[in-house]
């Protein structure tokens, strides 16, 4: 394994536990990165506000991924690089989503909106991102500050083959890929996980190489591809785990500590 110089980590189902807990374990780990003089962040299908609970006990100080690394904010959440859906897309997402009747929600750079506050995975949205939705009745003004879309639904077979069909609709118009077995997001273009830990190898002057990443879904796979050495968490898919350097345990089962530790103890020899 390369001398590692930064860990990125995916947030849920990899650095958090399924009832959105970060361990005692994952904490102590992050520690020891930082005692080693590894640079640590995270980046997350997750809105902006939906990071600051992990930014003090994780003791961040570097930029942070947001929108699946299609916005970079500072440590205290302020702007770096942000990008949107063009508007044209963002309406043929809308479409695509609402001839699979999946739940539909929009995320501008400050707000959580859906048509149904009572929406199956809402409850589920607010306990990860400690937020409240805004319902709207409309989401025409907002189709040119979208900075995500989540098509919502408990069919999994059904939210895959969503994809399938979004990924043919909007082609280089926007990204669309499954963050849960449940979640479906739409982002902005030319943005990924991948291009977030390319920023910050380039911000830090270090090479790719020296990247450890660490995640379990599909939107995880761009910052596999793009650093030294991935570690996929026990709790991924089989697909998932076939395109990673490392698998670790699972999320249940401090994964991304034990990850942490292969990494510390492979610098230590």
């Amino acid at each position: 394994m390369t001398r590692i110089a930064l860990v990125v980590s995916d947030v849920d189902g990899t650095l958090l536990t399924k009832d959105k807990t970060l361990t005692d374990g994952a904490k102590a780990a992050v520690r020891r990165l930082h005692e080693a003089g590894i640079g640590f962040t995270i980046t997350s299908s997750r809105p902006t506000i939906g990071m600051r609970f992990l930014i003090e006990p994780l003791q961040i100080t570097l930029p942070v991924g947001a929108f699946n690394g299609s916005c970079i904010v500072d440590p205290q959440l302020k702007p770096i690089e942000q990008h949107l859906i063009p508007a044209p897309a963002t309406q043929r997402a809308l479409d695509v989503l609402n001839e699979y009747g999946v739940d539909i929600w929009l995320f501008t750079s400050d707000l959580w909106l859906t048509r149904d506050g009572n929406g199956e995975y809402v409850p589920n949205e607010k306990r990860a991102i400690r937020a409240d939705p805004t319902i709207v009745a409309d989401f025409a003004p907002y189709l040119a500050s979208a900075c995500k879309i989540v098509g919502a639904s408990a069919d999994a077979a059904l939210l895959q083959r969503c994809e399938a069909a979004m990924q043919q609709a909007l082609g280089a118009q926007a990204t669309a890929v499954r963050s849960q077995s449940y979640y479906l997001d739409v982002t902005p273009p030319g943005c990924n996980k991948g291009t977030f830990v390319q920023t910050m190898a380039g911000r830090l002057g270090i090479p790719l190489d020296a990247v450890a990443t660490i995640g379990d879904m599909q939107n995880d796979l761009a910052m596999f591809r793009t650093s030294g050495v991935s570690f996929a968490m026990g709790n991924a898919t089989d697909d998932v785990k076939k395109l990673a350097t490392h698998v670790t345990a699972s999320n249940e089962d401090d994964g991304f500590a034990r990850a942490i530790e292969m990494i510390l103890n492979n610098e230590a020899g």
